[in-house]
């Protein structure tokens, strides 16, 4: 991959150029590419063809854009839009909602969700952080975050379609 293409990639079209907060900026930029992914192009396969194609292509891009740079700089967020994807993919396949909830039910609890991880970096994505200094591990640190708030997510959505509380006519994963 050349370097030009490597930057475009990596920095999510130039979203990663953000001064302030390029990551929280990089997970913002993916809500409207999965809600058109959702609703207008097949759904969660769709995501999820999405989420293996980031995938794939953040980390030839991050491997390029490293040559340049130091581990893990803020003006690569590939690593936020495939992590962002994770939640956003279980919700496309297991809740049924209407295309003008999505946006309160399942865009900001995810992006929130994925934000807290994203910062906290529980284990292992302290370890993928701070051990595995490639571009694997850039964009490995942002999988687990996302891991974690698809766990929580899962969690708290169970709960809440239990109780017919917050998610307006959901079908929550069978346990």
């Amino acid at each position: 991959m050349n370097k030009k293409t490597a930057y475009i990639i990596a920095t999510f079209f130039g979203v990663g150029y953000c001064p302030i907060a390029s990551g929280t900026a990089g997970s913002l930029a993916t809500l409207p590419f999965a809600y058109v992914l959702a609703y207008y192009c097949g759904g969660w396969p769709a995501m999820l063809a999405f989420f293996v194609l980031v995938y794939v292509l953040g980390t030839l891009a991050s491997k390029e854009v490293l040559k340049y740079t130091s581990h893990d700089p803020s003006i690569i967020v590939i690593d936020e839009v495939a992590g962002q994807l994770i939640p956003l993919i279980y919700v496309s396949a297991f809740l049924s909602l209407s295309p003008g909830d999505w946006w309160l039910y399942a865009a900001l609890p995810s992006f929130i969700l994925f934000r807290i991880f994203d910062i906290l970096k529980p284990f292992p994505a302290s370890y993928f952080d701070k051990k595995v200094l490639n571009a694997h591990g850039v964009m490995l640190d942002d999988i687990a975050a996302g891991i974690y708030a698809l766990i929580l997510f899962i969690f708290l959505s169970y709960l809440q379609c239990s109780a017919n509380f917050l998610f307006p006519a959901c079908k929550p994963l069978p346990m």
